[in-house]
């Protein structure tokens, strides 16, 4: 046996290199060297099957870029805040307030709920919070307990249950068990004041969760001190 072998001694790597023996390209250089040169090397030649580096200029390979979506995110958000603060639509009809009475509206709940102007005010407020179906609910409500009509009570209580108690809804509000099966059971014979305790509840979460965050709101401070600026908003 060899001494070479015998002592792990391994050949240099161009002995091991593999030969190619098709024929020739017409320019001289064999397709084995063209596929092995280095990739950093000026002038080399990249395999055909190598996948190309993403753009972001290549509209292919756009959706993958991280600066595109940096952007869309960025559009996305802006036009969400400007969706949030539009007029609210179907407000309530009402008469401008003077400033003492919106100033009423931070002595109680209650003088800001049973005001028209105060109420399109928080409603605004509860839209920004994403919870403005809390007021929408409560203003439903409201309107079937002035409704006589069995046709219409029956009709108009469907609809707020459909819009508002079902889980299924979008737009469902926030109530626990039991005054839900209440309203499970008066829905088989509805009636004016069918969701009055899902009124209630709705009411009293109003007060205790989103009230408090209204008066620090910048909505409600612009109005009662309307040459002040603050960068507070809850």
């Amino acid at each position: 046996m060899c001494l070479r072998k015998r002592n792990g001694y391994r050949p240099p790597d161009h002995f091991n290199a593999k030969i190619y023996t098709g024929p020739v390209p017409a320019g001289g250089e064999s397709p084995m060297a063209v596929s092995e040169v280095s990739p950093g090397r000026p002038g080399s030649t990249q395999p055909t099957s190598q996948r190309p580096n993403t753009c972001c200029f290549c509209w292919c390979c756009c959706c993958s870029c991280s600066c595109l979506t940096v952007r869309n995110e960025e559009d996305r958000s802006r036009k969400s805040l400007e969706t949030r603060m539009e007029t609210i639509p179907n407000c309530e009809a009402c008469t401008k307030p003077t400033l003492e009475e919106m100033k009423m509206w931070g002595q109680s709940f209650d003088k800001l709920m049973k005001n028209p102007a105060g109420r399109n005010v928080f409603r605004e407020f509860l839209r920004t919070e994403y919870s403005e179906e809390n007021m929408l609910f409560w203003l439903a409500c409201e309107d079937l307990k002035q409704e006589m009509n069995k046709t219409t009570v029956e009709e108009k209580a469907r609809m707020i249950y459909e819009d508002y108690i079902s889980i299924l809804s979008p737009k469902e509000v926030s109530l626990d068990s039991r005054v839900r099966e209440v309203i499970n059971r008066k829905m088989q014979d509805p009636s004016p004041h069918t969701f009055e305790d899902a009124q209630l509840q709705i009411y009293t979460l109003m007060h205790r969760d989103s009230y408090p965050r209204f008066l620090n709101s910048s909505i409600y401070r612009s109005l009662v001190h309307p040459g002040s600026r603050t960068s507070s908003e809850s």
